[in-house]
């Protein structure tokens, strides 16, 4: 499959972090995320039903990412991923979180991140 949605450079504010201090002043994450779909479909009919709506994604993603304070961004992409995997006809979806704020002493980095790839399971 080569068809695909994307959503690049979706800036959140979060409560996400393993210190106190992460998860009481909060910071900003950064996603991306690709699903694979048949768009071949939707290219012919012009209807938002035979696609994958980018907005329903990003509700989605905005959602749990605005959410309640989890400890790992593993976890955070692992939630969206199964969620858009149950909720969507996609056939995969790819995640990449990004924390440009990382609370390492004396780092100078552009950011931390952790990124998945899920497929349906058939």
């Amino acid at each position: 499959m080569s068809d695909k949605v994307r959503l690049e450079g979706v800036v959140f504010y979060g409560f996400h972090g393993v210190s106190k201090s992460e998860q009481e002043l909060g910071q900003r994450f950064v996603v991306d995320l690709e699903v694979e779909r048949d768009l071949g479909v939707a290219g012919c009919s012009d209807d938002i039903n035979d696609t994958v709506s980018y907005v329903d994604l990003y509700k989605l993603v905005k959602e749990i990412m605005e959410g309640p304070s989890r400890h790992l961004l593993e976890n955070i992409a692992e939630t969206i991923a199964q969620r858009i995997l149950d909720l969507h006809q996609v056939e995969s979806v790819r995640i990449e979180i990004k924390k440009p704020e990382v609370p390492i002493k004396g780092s100078v980095l552009d950011h931390a991140s952790v990124e998945i790839l899920r497929r349906k399971q058939k």
